[in-house]
């Protein structure tokens, strides 16, 4: 899937088995799947926090745009690299 497979109207959520979870430990955010485990950067955190199944990803974007005071088309861009590539290592769905 590519970025631009993602409509503004796509729900994405984590699929089950996939967690985001503070580790203590290593004192880091990470999103663990069977097998898998990805150390997350604090913008990605909060991408993945909104990921509930419910918030249509437009509005994702608008709140993060909001949030980090940054141009939409950039955020867009980003959000959905990040989305795509999770879903690719099916840790994601729509």
């Amino acid at each position: 899937m590519t970025e631009d497979d993602f409509t503004g109207e796509a729900r994405p959520y984590l699929l089950r088995g996939v967690r985001l979870k503070h580790d203590q430990v290593r004192k880091c955010w990470v999103l663990l799947a069977p097998e898998r485990f990805l150390r997350l950067n604090g913008i990605s955190v909060d991408i993945l926090q909104r990921c509930d199944g419910a918030a249509p990803l437009a509005r994702i974007v608008d709140e993060l745009t909001q949030k980090y005071q940054a141009d939409r088309a950039v955020v867009e861009r980003d959000v959905r690299a990040l989305l795509a590539g999770l879903y690719d290592k099916r840790m994601l769905g729509l």
